[in-house]
């Protein structure tokens, strides 16, 4: 799929999605943001091994996408990050996209709370630079004191939600 995704950005400069360095940004993205969410709401945080562990298994699928050398360990996966930064910046569309996501968001009225629970903790889940860029505001103070805690419950009720004896499945 990757190399049908091809086109213009804004400011003119082509691109494609199998674009190495492009495939290499967005593995670290979502690599960084599923670990930080698990760890910070998963049921079980994994210790330094199963950071290390993690990494590396999602290295395998990052090679068979046509990820250059992908990092295998948290520390590698870290360092990666920083040298992308220099190269980041937030454009206009990137900031009305995330305003609409947490202002607008396409959700039925009764599922706004618990979406915006959910927006806000991804929010303070992103890298204070990045919420800078997004000029998207973070109040660390209700972040330990509602935000967190609020993230924490509801996704424990998402979780007993999808218990396999509720969701209609049983445990293999």
């Amino acid at each position: 799929v990757h190399a049908t995704v091809r086109g213009t950005a804004a400011d003119g400069r082509p691109y494609r999605a199998d674009d190495p360095r492009l495939l290499g940004w967005v593995h670290l993205a979502e690599i960084d943001a599923f670990l930080r969410a698990h760890q910070r709401y998963g049921a079980r945080p994994l210790d330094a091994a199963g950071c290390d562990g993690y990494v590396a298994d999602m290295a395998r699928i990052a090679t068979a996408l046509g990820v250059p050398d992908p990092p295998v360990t948290r520390a590698e996966l870290a360092a990666r990050l920083a040298e992308y930064r220099g190269e980041l910046h937030a454009t206009p569309d990137a900031r009305a996209t995330a305003r609409f996501l947490l202002l607008n968001p396409p959700v039925p009225l009764v599922a706004r709370l618990p979406y915006g629970v959910l927006a806000a903790n991804a929010v303070s889940l992103l890298p204070v630079w990045a919420t800078r860029e997004l000029r998207v505001p973070r109040i660390p103070p209700a972040e330990g004191l509602c935000v967190r805690p609020l993230g924490t419950a509801v996704t424990a009720g998402i979780r007993w939600a999808l218990a396999p004896t509720r969701a209609g499945t049983v445990p293999a």
